[in-house]
């Protein structure tokens, strides 16, 4: 583990309430050497499938090592498990909820341990706040090098999510659909750039429309490359599609919403 050590926190908790705030007063109690950066703490309330959606597009811009502890719990006090869980690259910290789902999918290797030694807490534990008594302390001793089996014993049953998964209907078809609005009000969906390069590989010269809201979306390479306030798409910095409107909102003026379907049709 490196000397100055980077921990992610992505919560729920809003910037109002000095919550996360305390959760870093506890880690670095721990270890003042650890580095901490704050993903984000304006994930919706309990929303639990975005804050997987946000870590998951995340975590690998940032160093080997890393411990990214996630804080969207619903079931916090309840019989939910504290789990840890261990990749090829990182460490992640959170309620067994599903929040790790994309890690599960995307990583080579998968260990995942119920957090049990409550050595390694804090000085309390409430049933409301195991975001300070339990994720933020065993996260600041995970940073100090304790190993990751001194937490707690392997689990093989932790939750995952059903996460929306793009379709192919046919040779010349796919359709996906929007699973994260941003704040600028771009609609991202589960579509990669991938998947539009194969489907404009399955025929000859063949370019790929886009459909949504019963019209065809024009793909452009850049946001000010569109020249009116007409609904555009791109592919976005982290490889998905994402629909947007040039200095407006897809969201608000298109009424795109959660769980839009979008058609890519080869044509």
């Amino acid at each position: 583990m490196a000397n100055s050590p980077i921990i992610t926190l992505t919560t729920d908790f809003g910037y109002r309430d000095p919550l996360g705030a305390i959760m870093k007063g506890v880690i670095l109690g721990i270890n003042a050497e650890a580095n901490i950066v704050d993903l984000t703490h304006g994930i919706g309330k309990y929303n639990v499938r975005e804050a997987a959606m946000v870590l998951g597009m995340s975590y690998r811009e940032f160093p080997q090592g890393t411990i990214h502890v996630v804080v969207a719990d619903p079931g916090v006090g309840s019989q939910r498990r504290p789990i840890l869980v261990a990749t090829e690259s990182y460490l992640f910290i959170g309620p067994d909820n599903g929040v790790f789902s994309y890690v599960y999918d995307e990583s080579e290797r998968v260990a995942v341990y119920h957090i049990t030694a409550e050595h390694y807490f804090g000085r309390g534990r409430s049933t409301t706040f195991h975001g300070r008594d339990i994720f933020a302390p065993v996260a600041a001793w995970a940073s100090k090098g304790i190993e990751v089996t001194k937490f707690g014993e392997e689990i093989k049953d932790f939750a995952r999510l059903r996460l929306p998964v793009p379709t192919a209907p046919s040779a010349t078809t796919f359709e996906g659909e929007v699973v994260y609005i941003d704040t600028f009000g771009n609609a991202i969906t589960n579509i990669v750039k991938k998947d539009l390069e194969a489907l404009a590989a399955s025929g000859k010269e063949a370019t790929v429309r886009i459909v949504t809201k019963g019209k065809d979306v024009k793909l452009k390479e850049y946001y000010s490359q569109a020249e009116d306030k007409e609904l555009y798409a791109v592919i976005n910095s982290m490889d998905h599609l994402e629909l947007f409107v040039y200095r407006g909102s897809a969201a608000k003026d298109f009424g795109i919403r959660l769980g839009d379907s979008i058609g890519l049709v080869c044509a």
